[in-house]
């Protein structure tokens, strides 16, 4: 299968990393198409990694994962284009993160609002499913890495794109996929980092995720 990913960084790395792991053809975007981290990672990652433009990316995958930060979430998005993302899916791995009050904030912080339902909102036509960003970038596709199972989460609008996630989640080692409803889940998923930047202070790890105990 041929896959996006849109973002450079810690978190594309080790998403676009695993996918070809996993014997899938990955193309990572970045602003300049000429990305000297893109053309790298193409170059020590083997024939099924490329690297290209936000656009390139957008156009050659079936499935796309949006892994900026969020405060460049919605302009990686307008760069990658409208037609190239029409119809598909889109997974959204970023958090509206600020640090502007030196505390941890959101910047989607007013009532009733989220990162991946603006995105949703911007891009229509596209089926965005939130999911992998209550989660360090190591774990996202090692779930190993954390002792015992735990559980990762999904939401969006639509049904069949959720499971086409979760199919792909599964084939990363996770176990235990929760459907958490549609996109306005998002505000929880996204508000959950403010407690995980403390968990992982206090108990000295990165390598931390939750289990539901029902």
């Amino acid at each position: 299968m041929r896959f996006g990913v849109l973002g450079t960084g810690m978190v594309g790395e080790a998403i676009a990393d695993r996918l070809v792991s996993l014997g899938h053809e990955v193309k990572m975007g970045a602003r300049d198409p000429g990305s000297p981290k893109a053309g790298a990672w193409a170059k020590k990652s083997g024939p099924r990694a490329s690297g290209g433009s936000f656009s390139e990316a957008a156009a050659f995958g079936a499935v796309v994962f949006s892994c900026t930060l969020g405060s460049a979430a919605l302009a990686a998005l307008e760069a990658a284009g409208r037609d190239n993302l029409r119809g598909k899916v889109l997974v959204d791995v970023s958090n509206p993160l600020e640090f502007s009050g030196g505390t941890p904030s959101l910047f989607t912080s007013a009532a009733g609002d989220s990162l991946g339902e603006r995105l949703q909102k911007a891009f229509p036509d596209t089926r965005v499913v939130k999911a992998l960003n209550m989660i360090n970038a190591r774990v996202m596709g090692h779930p190993e890495r954390v002792h015992g199972d735990s559980d990762v989460f999904v939401a969006g609008n639509d049904a069949g794109a959720k499971e086409q996630i979760r199919a792909i989640l599964e084939s990363f080692g996770w176990k235990s996929v929760v459907d958490l409803g549609d996109i306005s889940a998002a505000r929880g998923m996204e508000a959950y980092l403010l407690l995980w930047l403390r968990l992982s202070a206090a108990l000295k790890t990165t390598d931390l995720n939750i289990r539901v105990v029902r």
